[in-house]
């Protein structure tokens, strides 16, 4: 049995003045819950076919970061621990004990950051093809960290053009690809920019160090570095799937339905 688009309810939480989150919530409201953040330039709508094929008796909570979808915000600070207390809001208002929490691309960061800050809450993180791109996640230096946003700065479609080409595996559907990267590049500012530099300065290895929850990595086989999974092999559990790009859940929510499904119970 899977949810039905029926029973989502679209609700919002306000963190101050300054920040309101929506967010999705859908399944039985006493089954364990299920949260899911989406990626950078994304919105929880990227999980709707997602959610449908998850068992019927898990709670699921889908949250648009802020200025991301529907989600508003006039603050000033776009780190992975901020957006991690947006997750923390809405777990909050939804009276949640337990959850699984799993991101895409950046929102695994932020998914790590709400175990970190939700200790007795968060039994298990899960990153979807997150946390092994080392030219994104281990805090780079300054050099590289200044090269990369002078790109984006410079010229801010070709930098997301650059992350929607660096997440397609070889002869990837064109269409597809723009289709994305359309999505991407308009993603609310300063959100956009502020919180791709916050993603490079991220101190993972720091942030895992004080993490204790089991985090499982789902990544995409053909873009997973050989050299991340022997750099973090011994911290993260990493699986590597076929299941087309570094978009997945939007391209095969059933399979990704089943993988988080069955590690949300491991």
């Amino acid at each position: 049995m899977t949810t039905t688009s029926g029973a989502h309810r679209a609700l919002e939480v306000r963190r101050s003045d300054h920040t309101t989150i929506r967010y999705t919530a859908g399944g039985r409201p006493d089954g364990p819950a299920l949260v899911l953040i989406h990626g950078w330039g994304c919105d929880r709508h990227d999980f709707d076919a997602v959610i449908d094929h998850l068992p019927s008796d898990r709670r699921v909570l889908a949250v648009d970061l802020a200025e991301h979808g529907g989600s508003r915000s006039t603050r000033d600070v776009w780190t992975m621990e901020e957006f991690a207390r947006d997750v923390a809001a809405v777990l909050e208002a939804e009276s949640v004990d337990t959850a699984v929490v799993a991101g895409h691309s950046l929102g695994g960061a932020v998914a790590v950051e709400v175990g970190r800050l939700l200790p007795g809450t968060v039994s298990r993180v899960i990153a979807l093809d997150a946390l092994v791109y080392l030219s994104l996640f281990p805090a780079q230096d300054e050099e590289q960290t200044d090269a990369l946003m002078r790109l984006f700065r410079t010229d801010f479609a070709a930098g997301v053009r650059g992350l929607v080409e660096g997440g397609s595996p070889p002869g990837f559907d064109a269409a597809l690809k723009d289709a994305y990267f359309e999505k991407m590049v308009a993603v609310r500012q300063p959100a956009g920019l502020r919180s791709i530099e916050a993603l490079v300065r991220w101190d993972m290895d720091a942030v895992l160090r004080e993490t204790k929850q089991p985090i499982t990595v789902f990544a995409i086989r053909d873009l997973a570095a050989p050299e991340a999974v022997d750099r973090y092999g011994d911290r993260l559990d990493i699986v590597l799937v076929d299941l087309g790009s570094h978009h997945f859940p939007v391209e095969a929510p059933e399979g990704t339905a089943k993988l988080l499904a069955d590690a949300a119970h491991a």
